[in-house]
């Protein structure tokens, strides 16, 4: 079990939850992203395994976000209400999508202008089903969210296009 302190100035409180094991068959942990999942390639999902998701667990959610992006952090991929698995497919919707960064309702894979980026791909277990429309964005899903994260884990990835 992990703990993560917020600190406020009205509060100190603990969130406890368990930690999730994110893997890919594609790249391993901080590793180079193969081009079929960018831009440069097929542009779809990498395939995900899951491990040590909570029995209480209702739903999954994926946010694959750059946070090395020259305007900030760059959302890639929002899914919510996955049912419960512990193997997302490559190039398949699993659940619901917000609109990433691009402005699109799927997954869009790295597409760095300039340099090596990292791709954090954020799985959490739930306790509930998220009520959310499909404009939703990153920080709307986040919030949704907050209160009902069992479980976290993340895989990162990285990429550089060639010639940048």
């Amino acid at each position: 079990m992990s703990t993560t302190l917020t600190r406020s100035t009205a509060l100190t409180r603990a969130i406890d939850y368990r930690l999730l094991t994110i893997s890919s068959p594609a790249f391993s942990d901080g590793s180079r992203i193969p081009n079929k999942y960018t831009c440069d390639g097929e542009n779809i999902n990498p395939p995900l395994h899951i491990q040590d998701i909570p029995t209480e667990a209702t739903s999954l959610a994926i946010i694959v976000d750059d946070p090395d992006a020259p305007i900030g952090t760059w959302s890639h991929w929002l899914t919510w209400n996955i049912p419960i698995t512990h193997t997302v497919r490559e190039n398949h919707q699993h659940g619901e999508e917000g609109l990433n960064d691009f402005l699109e309702n799927r997954y869009d894979g790295p597409c760095p202008h300039a340099g090596l980026h990292h791709y954090h791909f954020k799985v959490y277990a739930l306790d509930a089903q998220m009520i959310l429309p499909g404009r939703t964005r990153q920080r709307d899903l986040e919030k949704a969210m907050a209160g009902h994260i069992l479980a976290y884990g993340e895989l990162i990835g990285t990429y550089k296009r060639k010639g940048s």
